[in-house]
């Protein structure tokens, strides 16, 4: 219903650019993934452009990974935050994400459930800004990217061969990318320590 919901209000901002960005934008922070989906099946109905799609995705997505990292930010500031981890663990903290910036941020870009503890952590632990930005932009570009084509050339297929009943398609992918990434999580943490 919500995706119907989204499409919807999407298909009638045809034409309205900066509308449809808008829309976009506030979708990724809701549901970045399904909102990429929609938005390359619009771009697979003709409703959407391709620029308009993907440069609204790109910045809704970098603009709630940066807000991650502010809230993270922003509760080091806090009294109650600093009781939570006394400053010997922050030092430790600190110096040990100050070296694995980049590498946290591209696994959490991967692995579904890591992204929200992950940059609110690195912002407490005021890892440094520009590597986590750089490193975020990179990630999305190429997420989003892999994704949006994916979803955009499925899109054109269901179309052609679901008619109506894309909207179902649609939903099955979402569920399988979702069902793949619980599993992946899964194994990852059942691996064995080496």
């Amino acid at each position: 219903m919500v995706l119907l919901g989204f499409t919807t209000i999407l298909a009638t901002a045809a034409g309205v650019r900066s509308l449809q960005a808008v829309l976009i934008i506030s979708g990724t922070f809701v549901l970045e993934d399904a909102a990429t989906l929609l938005t390359a099946m619009q771009v697979a109905s003709g409703a959407l452009s391709l620029p308009v799609a993907l440069g609204s995705l790109y910045a809704g997505i970098v603009l709630g990974d940066l807000g991650l990292y502010g809230l993270g930010r922003l509760s080091a500031t806090h009294g109650w935050a600093k009781k939570l981890v006394p400053q010997h663990r922050q030092d430790l903290g600190r110096n040990w994400v100050k070296r694995k910036v980049i590498p946290l941020v591209l696994v959490s870009r991967f692995v579904p459930g890591l992204r929200l503890p992950t940059y609110t952590t690195l912002g407490f632990l005021r890892a440094p800004f520009l590597h986590f930005a750089l490193a975020a932009i990179l990630a999305t570009l190429v997420w989003t990217t892999g994704l949006f084509f994916v979803s955009l050339r499925l899109g054109m297929l269901m179309a052609h061969y679901l008619g109506i009943w894309r909207w179902a398609g649609l939903a099955v992918f979402l569920v399988i990318i979702m069902l793949v990434g619980r599993l992946a999580t899964k194994l990852y943490n059942q691996r064995t320590p080496q």
